[in-house]
């Protein structure tokens, strides 16, 4: 059997969030993990530490039914630490009910784990998309 790899654990983290499965989603989150919120008027993002706070900053966006395709990943991995890179399209439907569409360029932080899986421990859909890095 094949030692599952950085791109394994983003894969079946964006297959989760196209599923919306929450509960399946926090699974590729170490507990202390840190995901990056979505900027707000040219402020940086905010982060959810720990899988309470990730699991918060989620449920809203997973009401929104929301498709995210990922394109031109890139993984460089050195001494069981991986960062993950790619653009990405989401697709997701508003409380309104209108149709959304957003990209961007994610940069990503994975450990592997002492049982050889690989968790996410900063999670950074926006990449360089912050004040002073546009």
């Amino acid at each position: 059997m094949t030692q599952p790899s950085p791109l394994d654990t983003i894969n079946n983290l964006t297959a989760a969030i196209n599923r919306g499965d929450l509960e399946a989603m926090l699974n590729f989150f170490e507990p202390d993990a840190v995901l990056v919120v979505q900027p707000l008027a040219g402020q940086p993002g905010q982060v959810a530490r720990g899988k309470v706070a990730i699991r918060e900053a989620y449920a809203g966006f997973v009401s929104l039914k929301p498709t995210l395709r990922r394109q031109a990943q890139q993984i460089v991995e050195a001494s069981g630490i991986a960062l993950h890179c790619s653009r990405w399209t989401l697709t997701a439907t508003s409380p309104d009910g209108k149709k959304m569409e957003r990209t961007g360029a994610s940069s990503d932080v994975l450990r592997k784990q002492p049982d050889g899986r690989w968790l996410i421990l900063i999670y950074n859909p926006y990449g360089t998309s912050i004040v002073g890095f546009d």
